[in-house]
């Protein structure tokens, strides 16, 4: 049995690197990764599916549910970060780090606040494989799947956690503990698709 954690899809915000807010959709891009992402997992016998409730895992959740008639369930605890009042500015005009572990993003969640955040999604996503071990689709965010591989999985032997998680990067996480990492932040699904317009590392 396994956990799918699953990054979503490309939106406008990914590729104009601007700080996202909630209600940030998938590009025309993204849905297209969305439909390859469920093409690729379609029949891995997936039967329960969490997704972040923000609008760009909800729609690449959504993709996933359509192919295996599987119900997705929306978890608030899987939300990317909240960065508070940058939120809607690009990167280019920040001027700063909004990454680096001293920032504290107004109105927004500290790095100590989001982990322990991810550490209760992760609590709720070991309930979900429950004792019947399901195979878990996880839809989420970049920083999310950084800050649980760095704290919750183990990775291959010799890998690090990934800087950047690529749009729908699929990470397979053997069931049960310790949570061995067999793929980690896979694209192969994309193969072919056209190069994007810049970088997707917007959160």
């Amino acid at each position: 049995m396994a956990i799918f954690l699953i990054r979503h899809g490309e939106t406008l915000g990914n590729a104009t690197r601007t700080v996202q807010h909630p209600d940030i959709g998938l590009s025309p891009r993204g849905l297209e990764q969305a439909e390859r992402l469920a093409t690729r997992l379609e029949r891995e016998g997936i039967t329960a599916i969490l997704a972040s409730d923000y609008a760009r895992a909800a729609q690449t959740a959504a993709q996933l549910g359509r192919v295996t008639g599987v119900a997705v369930r929306h978890e608030p605890l899987l939300r990317e970060r909240n960065f508070g009042d940058i939120r809607g500015t690009p990167y280019a005009d920040l001027g700063f780090d909004m990454f680096a572990p001293a920032y504290a993003p107004p109105n927004g969640e500290t790095w100590e606040v989001f982990h322990a955040r991810v550490d209760r999604a992760w609590e709720v996503v070991r309930a979900a494989v429950g004792p019947d071990a399901v195979h878990l689709a996880v839809v989420t965010h970049g920083l999310v799947c950084r800050s649980l591989a760095a704290r919750h999985l183990l990775l291959p032997e010799g890998a690090v956690v990934p800087e950047r998680w690529e749009n729908t990067a699929v990470t397979v996480v053997d069931v049960p503990a310790p949570w061995r990492v067999r793929r980690l932040n896979c694209i192969a699904h994309l193969d072919g698709l056209a190069a994007p317009p810049a970088e997707t590392g917007a959160v």
